[in-house]
């Protein structure tokens, strides 16, 4: 099965409340490989790699959050064919330092 790529920024009350622990359990649960990182903007920035149908669910699982957060929205950003630099392969998920 074909893998997609999708990078994404999840604005709201993102930082501080356990959001990037939470993205990468649910990455993982999906079977998702890629990386997520707090940006100084506020926003929190997501990378991932899947099949159509589990990055799907992913999507809808980042719009939700976990309880302490207030998601306003996720918005999904272009990547190309090639996924960029930024999208070496990854055998896991994991949290990158702030950018």
């Amino acid at each position: 099965m074909a893998q997609e790529r999708i990078r994404v920024l999840v604005h709201g009350r993102v930082q501080g409340v356990g959001f990037r622990a939470w993205t990468r359990q649910a990455a993982e649960m999906r079977r998702l490989t890629g990386w997520c990182r707090n940006r100084s903007s506020g926003a929190v920035e997501v990378l991932a790699a899947g099949a159509s149908e589990d990055l799907r669910r992913f999507l809808a699982d980042l719009e939700e959050g976990p309880s302490l957060a207030a998601v306003d929205r996720v918005e999904r950003i272009d990547i190309g064919e090639d996924g960029g630099e930024d999208f070496a392969v990854l055998e896991n998920f994991e949290i990158r330092p702030t950018a």
